[in-house]
C-alpha cells in the first residue's frame, strides 16, 4: 500500500507547491480532482486536453517529486433529474477519462448518482425504506430506467479511453451507498464498476468497514482515508440520520474527523489488515474534511498516523509454519 493524498484541500497552492509539500512529508501518491464537486484547482480537464504538452509536463512534475498518480476524481451526479446538471457531470466524467488515457491512469472516481422519482422531477429522491409501496416504485424507476442504462453506456464510453476501473464512492444520498447497492449495480453493468472505499461514509451508517471490505474483495479499486466520530448521546437521542449543518458539531450525531480522531488506532490497523487480506495494495488516499482542524494540522496528523498503520511490504513466506 502507498500513502496518498487527495490534493483538493490544497487547492490554494499551485500544483508544484502542492507536490513539493506532500513529497517532503513522505507522501507517495496523489489523487487529483478534475471536475465535479472536487473542483479542478490542480487539473482543469478542458485546459489540459487543449494543451498538447500538458500530459508530459504533469508526468515530469510527478517524477520530479517522486509521486505517482493514483486516480482522477470527478465526484458528481450524472443522473441528476435536471438535465443541465447531469450533462455537466457526464462531461466532467468523460473528460476525466480522456485525461486519464493521456496520463496512463485506469481509475476514475465519482458517485453513482441519484435520479429524481419520475421523468419530470426537479430534485433527486434518495429512498431509504421499502414501505409505503411508493418507494419501491421509485426505486424501480431509478434503477431500471435511469441508473443502469446510464452506467452501461458510460462504462462502454470510458473503456474507449482505457478507463477500466470506475470507482464509485459509496455515499448516502446516492443510489450506491453500501456494499449491497454497489454490488447490485456491478452485477447489472459489469466489472468496470467498483468502489472507492471510504470508511467515513460507512461508520455512521452502522457498517463495519472490515466486514464491508471482505464483502467487496477485488471490487475495491481505490481507498479514501477519512474518519467519522459518532456522538453517542446525540445518536441515542436522534439516531444517525442527521440533516443538521456539518458545522453544528455539538448537536450533530456524527462528524467527519481526521483518521485516528474518530476511531481508534486499533480499528484502523484492522482496516489495513483487512485490505491486505483481500489483496489490496493501492493508494491509501487521505481526504481531509475535519472541521475541528486546519488543513495543515489535519493533513499532517493524518499522514503521521497512517505511516504507523499502513502495511507497506508484501508478506514473506510463512517461515514458522
Amino acid at each position: 500500500m502507498k500513502l496518498g493524498v487527495m490534493t483538493v484541500l490544497l487547492g490554494q497552492k499551485s500544483i508544484e507547491d502542492t507536490f513539493k509539500y506532500l513529497s517532503s512529508l513522505g507522501v507517495e501518491t496523489v489523487e487529483l480532482g478534475c471536475g465535479g464537486y472536487p473542483g479542478n484547482a490542480h487539473l482543469d480537464s478542458e485546459a489540459f486536453l487543449a494543451d498538447t504538452g500538458a500530459a508530459d509536463a504533469l508526468k515530469e512534475l510527478l517524477k520530479k517529486y517522486n509521486l505517482e498518480l493514483s486516480a482522477l476524481s470527478t465526484h458528481a451526479n450524472p443522473v441528476h433529474p435536471q438535465k443541465e446538471i447531469a450533462d455537466k457531470a457526464h462531461l466532467d466524467f468523460i473528460n476525466a477519462c480522456k485525461v486519464a488515457q493521456k496520463l496512463g491512469v485506469d481509475t476514475v472516481i465519482t458517485f453513482s448518482g441519484c435520479p429524481g422519482d419520475h421523468p419530470g422531477a426537479k430534485y433527486t429522491n434518495w429512498v431509504t425504506c421499502p414501505w409505503p409501496d411508493d418507494f419501491l416504485a421509485i426505486l424501480d424507476y431509478q434503477w431500471n430506467e435511469v441508473l443502469i442504462p446510464y452506467w452501461k453506456a458510460a462504462v462502454k464510453e470510458a473503456a474507449g479511453y482505457g478507463v477500466t476501473k470506475i470507482a464509485l464512492e459509496m455515499h448516502p444520498g446516492f443510489c450506491c451507498y453500501n456494499p449491497y447497492t454497489l454490488l447490485k449495480l456491478r452485477e447489472a453493468v459489469g466489472p468496470a464498476i467498483g468502489a472507492n472505499f471510504d470508511p467515513s461514509h460507512l461508520f455512521w451508517q452502522g457498517i463495519e468497514p472490515c466486514e464491508a471490505i471482505k464483502e467487496l474483495k477485488d471490487c475495491i479499486f481505490h481507498f479514501h482515508a477519512k474518519d467519522t466520530k459518532l456522538d453517542r448521546r446525540n445518536v441515542a437521542v436522534n439516531g444517525v440520520l442527521d440533516t443538521r449543518h456539518y458545522g453544528d458539531i455539538l448537536e450533530r450525531s456524527w462528524v467527519f474527523r481526521t483518521v485516528g480522531y474518530g476511531n481508534s488506532e486499533a480499528e484502523w490497523r484492522e482496516i489495513m489488515s483487512s485490505l491486505a487480506t483481500i489483496g489490496y495494495d493501492g493508494a491509501i488516499s487521505i481526504e481531509h474534511e475535519d472541521s475541528l482542524m486546519s488543513v495543515t494540522e489535519g493533513l499532517e496528523k493524518a499522514i503521521e498516523f497512517l505511516k504507523g498503520v499502513i502495511l507497506k511490504e508484501k508478506p514473506g513466506g510463512m517461515w514458522w509454519a
